[in-house]
């Protein structure tokens, strides 16, 4: 049972087998390094890469490391270090029940450290308002439908593109189990962050520092007002030609570049007007999608995706040296502007404010 609430640390279950362990977390974190390092890998490997890291080989360990890490994202105490978090987890555990699922040999062990969807509907109270139907897909109440859908950006999960019948939406398998990807996120940020006693925090020092660090290194915190294309990144610099030329774009490229505009400092109406030449360009969508991403109209305001992302989707080209040196868009981006002169900023925002007159 060990190993299964260490695989999946947010389960109710889980914390009870943590209290069970009969020592405090003040004694955990004094007293036993690899439970403070394993949740010193989850956090930064939450920021770096979006994932946990490798688990440890010792159940024990992995499933203590998670409080832990809670405490040092509470000591970070920066919002996006919450959200940048809590995603890591949950894209952790999507990939893990999406595998356990997948699992259907008789060979199983009557030990095994895996979930089946009715342990997860259980786990969240989605019994009754998720049901399976005869065609192998899903119905949810739009009640249960509407908060775990929320911040999912795409077009396809907007109420108003579901065919709705008698108060419930059709998903498939694959659409349930990123609903519920969303319910574990939603678990994990509840209650952070968190006031963390003297002791702990003294402790943890030293891991909350380096967190700190990599957070400033990725430069996610900080505010930028200064939109000079020719110091973007090459993969935003070819979302944005593709955009200008009228190209199509998929979800997940519209996502990167409209995230990664408004980061910068681009107010909506100058986003808007990037897509008026797109073929697919829809005033109200795209208004609607940049307002969500930008968290006018959401509770998440949301960061362009890290390299690891844009890498998978496809959607990094023309790499060049200072891009092998840095995990994230916006760091690149800050570099360069780092890097370049008072002067040539000034003249870039100059040109930029002629040709918007």
């Amino acid at each position: 049972m060990q190993r299964l609430h260490a695989r999946y640390p947010f389960l109710e279950a889980a914390r009870d087998s943590v209290a069970t362990e009969a020592v405090d977390l003040a004694t955990v974190v004094e007293q036993d390094g690899a439970v403070v390092e394993r949740a010193r890998e989850r956090v930064v490997a939450s920021l770096e890469k979006g994932t946990t890291g490798e688990a440890h080989r010792e159940p024990r360990v992995e499933l203590l490391s998670y409080p832990v890490a809670r405490v040092l994202v509470s000591l970070g105490n920066e919002s996006i270090l919450v959200r940048k978090y809590a995603r890591a987890e949950a894209e952790t555990a999507f990939d893990r029940f999406t595998d356990d699922l997948e699992d259907t040999t008789e060979l199983k062990s009557v030990e095994t450290a895996g979930l089946d969807l009715a342990d997860l509907l259980s786990e969240f109270d989605l019994e009754e308002s998720i049901r399976a139907v005869g065609d192998g897909g899903y119905r949810v109440d739009v009640g249960t439908y509407l908060p775990l859908a929320g911040d999912l950006w795409e077009d396809e999960w907007r109420l108003v593109n579901q065919p709705l019948d008698n108060g419930e939406v059709p998903v498939d398998e694959r659409e349930l189990l990123t609903l519920l990807r969303e319910a574990v996120r939603e678990r994990i940020e509840d209650g952070l962050p968190f006031d963390v006693p003297d002791t702990i925090a003294t402790e943890l020092e030293d891991e909350a520092e380096e967190i700190r660090d990599v957070l400033a290194e990725l430069d996610l915190t900080r505010e930028i007002d200064t939109v000079v294309p020719d110091l973007f990144p090459p993969c935003m610099k070819a979302l944005l030609d593709q955009i200008q030329k009228g190209e199509h774009l998929p979800h997940h490229s519209r996502f990167a570049i409209t995230a990664f505009l408004a980061s910068i400092g681009m107010e909506t109406d100058d986003i808007v007007d990037l897509y008026r030449v797109n073929s697919s360009f829809g005033e109200e969508m795209t208004r609607y999608q940049t307002d969500h991403i930008r968290g006018d109209t959401s509770p998440t305001e949301y960061s362009p995706p890290s390299c690891a992302t844009m890498q998978s989707y496809g959607d990094c080209v023309n790499k060049d040296d200072l891009c092998e040196q840095i995990p994230h868009p916006m760091a690149y981006y800050e570099n360069r502007i780092d890097d370049a002169d008072d002067d040539e900023l000034e003249d870039w925002r100059e040109t930029t404010a002629e040709g918007d007159a």
